[in-house]
């Protein structure tokens, strides 16, 4: 087991946030475990679990590979032609459970460009890091919007 440290998870959001703006999204995926879940809850209930309140995303690890697939393959006609995206990863707070996992909270804006229109989202991680063979591994990566509505494009089209 590695150390847990401020450094070393930082490190581990800020590689992620590269993986996904530079579309890289097999390797993306190799940073969950098969039991993880990927998350997005909605706007007007951001705090409700996701049996009490319809997620715009709740992936398991199954359908987050099949996400995954659709996007590189071109069939998520929202996504295509592809977006840029520059995300910045702040305020990065943790604590160690018992149990070894690491609950991670952190701040974070992403600029996405496409066809000429620039969106900003904004929000806050909440996460849940686990070791595995030595490698830091999401069970759990929620983005929790702190947007009003979704505008002018109305969904999420993007990895948040």
């Amino acid at each position: 087991m590695h150390d847990i440290n401020r450094e070393v998870i930082e490190t581990f959001l800020y590689r992620e946030a590269d993986l996904l703006d530079r579309w890289q999204l097999n390797e993306w995926l190799t940073l969950f475990t098969r039991d993880a879940y990927y998350q997005v809850p909605p706007l007007d209930a951001r705090e409700l679990p996701p049996e009490q309140a319809l997620y715009l995303v709740d992936d398991n690890y199954e359908r987050l590979n099949s996400r995954i697939k659709q996007l590189l393959k071109g069939n998520a006609h929202a996504e295509s032609p592809v977006s840029r995206t520059r995300r910045a990863v702040t305020n990065v707070m943790f604590a160690l459970q018992p149990n070894g996992e690491v609950q991670v909270r952190a701040n974070f804006i992403i600029h996405r460009v496409r066809r000429e229109l620039l969106d900003v989202y904004m929000g806050r991680y909440d996460h849940i890091l686990v070791q595995t063979d030595g490698k830091l591994q999401f069970r759990m990566r929620k983005a929790v919007l702190d947007l009003e509505a979704l505008r002018p494009q109305g969904k999420v089209s993007i990895i948040i």
